[in-house]
């Protein structure tokens, strides 16, 4: 049986699980209702995090498919997969056209010599635009310096949601056998006869676990054949070499694993009984064989501290609250998130070094949700030097808002050193781009939100390095600090409500070094939100006037990240998010 590799890649919410699912379907490889974000956490916020492997069967060829994150922070998750496959499908909401994160992907795949095939998906919006999509496309391509070969692209119209795709945007469309024959007819064939016959060579790019067999290294078999019980090398990034046997052997059958025999060059696989294998290590048949080059991926941007729990409410929710077990758990992350790194050389914090805010919040969601209790310190860029002279990280941002959120978009944005590099009307709204220091944009996207009223869409993507800039003006709010220990009181907290945004409700407990909401006046203030009414026997006329009090602005991993201060500890445990000072 033939076999294509393809990895489907896009900006974020462009339709790249909509496309798997509805390939699945067409080849009878899935029941309806089954997605490919399967973890709860993909489930819960509608996006995928993690890459995932899946297969179907079409006119007697298997196409393996990886189906990869949008969102920049997991950018790493793209990187590692597209060595193992052949050609993407560059997959661009016919409305919005190119965003930060197709650039970021169409461009890792092309310096790898692939060439894509662009589908311009959502042709059903009533605002959707395939000629201008399209046009656009073709503009990013040059902008990138493609070959002569990657610009002349082949292009689909799909509605990926609905399984509907065409050559044409005058064609009818009855199902997905458009784009599944232009595979066939433009991604090169995996194996041959010439590669089967070679010695054998694959590489991870992935990890899984089995509670019965272990670790499980998914594989590409670039060339030879792999069979169950071979003794084979593994070669590792460090230059060392060990020897191992094959126990089990598993292809991707849709979103199921299907135990096999042997795997050939081309082919993607999962391999068992290779306990201390990692992502980017070489298999060989013998010593002698090179390893394959190891597979790189963009350095970290930011850095925060990973500490042990010390605040007055440590040990009450979490299973596992020492500094041992974090870092255990820290180690583990490390096997198979290739965008993280950590310096364990202290005793006291763990620096853990990330892509993005979402990046670190996804990493301490799970572990929260696995029963660690723990406290990090505020994120703060990476400072290289470059050139003799002191560089950060710079992102290109994206806004799409109505035109009446504009000026004050532009007047934050340039507070925080933002510069405008582009500024045009895209159908009812107003798209601006703005190139700004990582360190500017780190905790503005709340504060996005509620000045677009909800209404505006803002993206990122890393640039690159650049010379260090002063004057940066961020948070102009301060803290409301508990100076008591208890449950805080509705009356108190409505007296507290005017003098800014609390992040409690009543009844929470509190304690005293606690942050329960912002100060509007940009200084810390002092507050104890466990005072009651002082009661008399004497009557007054507002005496039977109910409380009211604004609901909270409540706590979240991305929004604790966001405001938290250098003087203060974000605490995270299984049931609660608090902010405290230092």
């Amino acid at each position: 049986m033939e076999i294509r590799n393809i990895a489907i890649i896009a900006h974020v919410d462009h339709g790249k699980t909509a496309l798997t699912d509805a390939l699945m379907r067409q080849c009878n490889m899935t029941e309806a209702g089954l997605t490919m974000d399967s973890d709860a956490l993909e489930l819960e916020r509608g996006i995928t995090i993690y890459s995932k492997n899946t297969s179907v069967s079409y006119k007697g060829t298997k196409i393996n498919i990886v189906d990869t994150p949008g969102h920049a922070d997991f950018g790493s998750e793209v990187e590692r997969v597209l060595r193992s496959i052949d050609s993407v499908l560059l997959v661009v909401d016919a409305q919005e056209g190119p965003m930060p994160q197709t650039t970021f992907v169409l461009k890792k795949s092309l310096k790898l010599g692939l060439k894509p095939i662009v589908i311009l998906n959502k042709i059903d919006k009533p605002s959707a635009r395939p000629a201008w999509a399209h046009d656009a496309v073709f503009e990013l391509f040059m902008n990138l310096g493609v070959s002569d070969e990657q610009m002349d692209f082949p292009v689909v119209y799909a509605i990926a949601r609905d399984g509907l795709a065409k050559l044409k945007m005058e064609d009818d469309a009855k199902d997905l056998s458009p784009l599944l024959d232009l595979i066939l007819r433009e991604v090169p064939p995996a194996s041959s006869e010439v590669f089967i016959k070679k010695k054998l060579t694959a590489q991870v790019f992935n990890l899984g676990y089995d509670n019965f067999l272990g670790r499980l290294a998914i594989s590409r078999v670039y060339s030879g054949n792999l069979k169950v019980g071979d003794n084979i090398f593994l070669k590792k990034i460090d230059g060392t070499t060990s020897p191992n046997k094959i126990t089990k052997i598993f292809t991707f059958n849709g979103l199921e694993r299907k135990e096999a025999k042997e795997a050939i060059a081309g082919d993607i696989v999962m391999i068992a009984g290779i306990p201390d294998i990692f992502i980017g290590d070489t298999i060989c048949e013998n010593m002698e064989q090179e390893a394959l080059p190891a597979i790189k991926v963009d350095e970290p941007t930011i850095s925060l501290n990973f500490l042990v729990n010390s605040s007055p409410f440590a040990g009450r929710e979490g299973k596992f609250v020492t500094n041992r077990q974090i870092k255990e758990r820290l180690i583990k992350e490390l096997e198979v998130n290739v965008g993280l790194k950590i310096d364990f050389s202290s005793t006291e914090f763990y620096k853990v070094f990330g892509r993005g805010e979402l990046h670190i919040a996804i990493l301490l969601e799970n572990m929260r949700r696995e029963g660690y209790e723990l406290q990090v310190s505020q994120p703060q860029v990476i400072i290289k030097e470059i050139d003799g002279k002191k560089c950060e990280p710079f992102e290109e941002v994206t806004v799409d808002i109505p035109e009446e959120y504009s000026g004050i978009v532009i007047e934050k944005l340039s507070k925080r050193k933002g510069k405008m590099i582009e500024m045009r009307p895209e159908l009812k709204n107003t798209r601006i781009i703005f190139e700004i220091p990582t360190r500017g944009f780190l905790g503005y996207r709340n504060e996005f939100t509620v000045d677009t009223k909800g209404e505006g869409i803002i993206c990122s993507r890393i640039i690159g390095f650049k010379p260090c800039v002063d004057g940066i003006e961020k948070h102009s709010f301060g803290s409301m600090v508990s100076m008591a220990t208890g449950k805080a009181l509705a009356f108190s907290l409505a007296n507290l409500q005017d003098r800014g945004d609390l992040y409690i409700e009543a009844n929470t407990d509190v304690y005293d070094g606690m942050i329960i909401g912002s100060a509007s006046k940009g200084y810390n203030m002092k507050v104890n939100p466990i005072k009651g009414k002082h009661l008399t026997n004497m009557r007054a006329s507002n005496a039977d006037i109910g409380i009211k009090l604004t609901p909270p602005l409540k706590l979240t991993l991305e929004r604790g990240l966001e405001i938290i201060k250098e003087d203060e500890y974000l605490e995270i445990t299984p049931n609660h998010i608090r902010l405290r000072v230092a």
